[in-house]
This record gives C-alpha cells, sequence and structure tokens, in this order.
C-alpha cells in the first residue's frame, strides 16, 4: 500500500470542526476560518445554544453541534452530521487543576479528561471523515496545547502535565496519520486573553491574533506553530535549550 503524500492545508474552501467554539479562541477559530474563505464551518460546544451568536455570523456557513468531547455518544453523534470535515482543531479546554501538589486529584484527572482524552477520543471520532479528506490531499488536525506543554510551570503544574502529555500524544498521531494523507500539528500559544486566565497578571495576546497565527501556520506545515510573541520567544528557547525554558518557566 503506498502512503498518501501530506500536503499543506489551505483554509480557502475547506471544511471546519472547531471543539469549544462557543467562546474565546474557539470563536476567534471561527471568525478567522470565515475570514479565510472556509466552506463550512461545524461549531461545537456542550450547550448547542451557547453557539447561537457564532452561528449568527454567517448562518449560511455555520453548523451548530452539541457534542461534549468527554462523552463517547456525543461525540459519535457530532460524527454522524460532520461526515466531510477535512480540518479538525481540537480546541476544547480546561484549566481545573494548578499547582501539581495542591491540586486534587479530581482536578487534575479533569484536566486530563477534555485535555488529553478528549482531544484523542475527538481524532477518533471524526478519523473517518478525515481520512476521506486525506486521500484527497487536504486534511488536517490541530491540536490547541499550550507553550506549558513544553515546559511546567509551578503554578499550572497538574494544567501543564496534562497538555504535556497531549503534546506527547500530537507527536505519535503525527506519524501515524502521515501514512493517511492527514497533518497533524501542535499550536502551543503563551497567555490568551480569554476567560481562561483573565485573573492573571501577566502580557495576555487577543484571541484573534492567536487564531490568525494559528492558520498560518497550518498553511505554512508547521509541526508546532507558536502563534503569538509569547510563545514564539519561548518556543525558540526551547528549541535551542530545553533547559532553559524549564527554568524560566520554573521561575514564574
Amino acid at each position: 500500500m503506498v502512503s498518501a503524500e501530506v500536503t499543506n492545508m489551505k483554509i480557502q474552501d475547506s471544511v471546519l470542526l472547531v471543539t469549544g467554539a462557543n467562546r474565546g479562541l474557539g470563536l476567534s477559530l471561527v471568525e478567522e476560518a470565515l475570514a479565510r474563505g472556509a466552506r463550512r464551518v461545524y461549531a461545537t460546544a456542550r450547550n448547542v445554544a451557547s453557539l447561537e451568536p457564532v452561528v449568527a455570523l454567517a448562518k449560511e456557513k455555520i453548523i451548530a453541534l452539541a457534542l461534549d468531547v468527554t462523552d463517547a455518544s456525543s461525540l459519535a453523534r457530532a460524527a454522524e452530521r460532520a461526515t466531510d470535515v477535512s480540518l479538525l482543531l481540537n480546541n476544547a479546554g480546561v484549566l481545573a487543576s494548578y499547582g501539581a501538589l495542591t491540586s486534587s486529584e479530581q482536578e487534575i484527572g479533569q484536566d486530563f479528561a477534555v485535555n488529553f482524552y478528549g482531544t484523542l477520543a475527538a481524532t477518533k471520532a471524526f478519523l473517518p471523515a478525515l481520512e476521506r479528506a486525506g486521500g484527497r490531499g487536504q486534511a488536517a488536525i490541530v491540536n490547541v496545547l499550550s507553550v506549558v506543554s513544553l515546559a511546567s510551570m509551578p503554578g499550572l503544574g497538574g494544567y501543564s502535565t496534562s497538555k504535556a502529555a497531549a503534546f506527547s500524544l500530537t507527536q505519535a498521531l503525527r506519524s501515524e496519520l502521515a501514512k493517511k494523507g492527514l497533518a497533524v500539528h501542535a499550536a502551543l500559544p503563551g497567555a490568551i486573553d480569554t476567560d481562561m486566565v483573565r485573573s492573571f497578571e501577566m502580557t495576555k495576546t487577543s484571541p484573534r491574533v492567536v487564531a490568525s497565527g494559528i492558520f498560518d501556520g497550518v498553511e505554512q506545515g508547521l509541526d508546532d506553530i507558536a502563534p503569538d510573541p509569547m510563545s514564539s520567544e519561548l518556543y525558540g528557547k526551547w528549541k535551542r535549550d530545553p533547559k532553559a525554558l524549564e527554568h524560566t518557566l520554573g521561575s514564574m
């Protein structure tokens, strides 16, 4: 069997599915996809009613789907509807745990349930559609992770660990799915100006800038995408000296 060739994904005329699309970065990903000429966008969230303002952006192009990435039956129903997906954006995420020693097992488990297992489950659910698109030379997965996937911050030890696991998963999927013509990207943003980290005192980038940076990276065929100034600086440090990034984030 000849392996399919992985080519750089084009957003124009693609069919996207965005998990966690009702606000923050997910909403900006929908907006940016429309601006770049996407043919259709499946916008998903656990509460489908929360997607009404999203659908109103372009009723002829946006389809709202109820989706909980931790629920197998919810994923199956969504996959039955979205059979033409060519670009999956695993954006749904949660920040439930902070310090690794101070967070409860339940809190860390919640981060892993969404950030790691949810990413894997969503990928499996939409893989048949993505494989069909990959056979035509245009298909990709973007796992929205974090720059703390590369090195941990003490105050976010539990969350960082779940994102590091998802980064490792992304690398495994990249090698495996390349044989099927699918590109797998790791998006590694820094702090984004969303509800998740609104209380954190640090420089944050607007979600629209991050969304644009993610799609730029997809179209350039980058394995790892640093979509904002903070992540670009920290990712560069990690490439030069991983231990240096560990020390930098460890002192924050």
